[in-house]
């Protein structure tokens, strides 16, 4: 199975980047399956359903949220509606919506999506990774799902491994996001898990972490709380991950980055 994963989408001009570059990357890609964290495309701060359901037509199979999941109020009935919109397994058990669904791509196979968050430098919730397993527990790798992917939304590389490895070989793909920096870490573990500990952001990166960088900075000088943060707007960067996976164990086979546009180097994996 071929999987791509993007980035934190940060505001309008990660938004448009993604709906213009998604299309061409399934198709250039031969994508089996797509998901995106979108948790910061409404002005860098959460996701309107507007936006969810734009990325859904742009070919995204599942969005995941994060920190900033219930920033828009309006996506407290519609991730009930929509269940390929989820949000971090280890939030409280009534929260709205789901932290995990399964999919079945354009040829029948089924693919597991789970996101968790993590705890270290962020709101204290349940344990991610007792969490996962018990959610894990319940599905097979190469039996029951032919590719699992988990989004490890936390702050703290350290806790991001430690995930990994607890479960290497159980799952296809653990991949992390929320620090919107693309890593240059991205391996097969020795289970045959892929991972990277974060996929980076679909934004503007002259800026801090997607946001304007006057604002941002000023913040750091002084200590005194400013105007709002607003996310910058020059052109994005669409950064991911792309993994192809066995179609018997549905262990990785392969793990590239995804860099288009923008001001990073670029990065785009040869699919023969």
């Amino acid at each position: 199975m071929r999987i791509l994963f993007l980035g934190d989408v940060v505001g309008r001009a990660g938004r448009e980047a993604v709906l213009a570059a998604l299309p061409k990357l399934r198709a250039d890609l031969r994508v089996d399956l797509a998901i995106v964290n979108g948790e910061n495309a409404s002005h860098g701060f959460g996701l309107a359903p507007d936006m969810a359901r734009a990325m859904f037509d742009a070919g995204a199979d599942v969005i995941t949220l994060g920190n900033h999941a219930w920033d828009r109020k309006e996506i407290f009935s519609f991730i009930g509606d929509h269940p390929r919109l989820i949000r971090p397994l280890n939030f409280p058990p009534a929260t709205p919506g789901a932290g995990v669904v399964q999919v079945e791509v354009a040829d029948g196979r089924r693919a597991l999506v789970l996101q968790v968050m993590g705890r270290l430098f962020m709101d204290p919730l349940d344990c991610p990774c007792r969490t996962a397993a018990v959610e894990l527990g319940k599905h097979r790798l190469g039996g029951t799902v032919h590719a699992i992917v988990v989004d490890v939304h936390a702050e703290a590389t350290s806790e991001k491994m430690a995930f990994a490895h607890s479960f290497d070989g159980q799952v296809s793909l653990v991949v992390g996001t929320h620090t919107h920096s693309p890593t240059a870490d991205h391996q097969i573990l020795p289970g045959g898990t892929a991972f990277q500990s974060d996929a980076g952001m679909c934004g503007d990166y002259d800026s801090v972490i997607g946001m304007a960088k006057q604002g941002a900075a000023s913040r750091f000088w002084t200590k005194v709380p400013g105007e709002r943060l607003t996310p910058a707007e020059g052109e994005a960067t669409v950064c991911g991950v792309f993994v192809e996976t066995d179609e018997s164990t549905g262990l990785a086979l392969r793990i590239e980055p995804v860099r288009v546009g923008g001001r990073l180097s670029q990065a785009m994996p040869i699919v023969a």
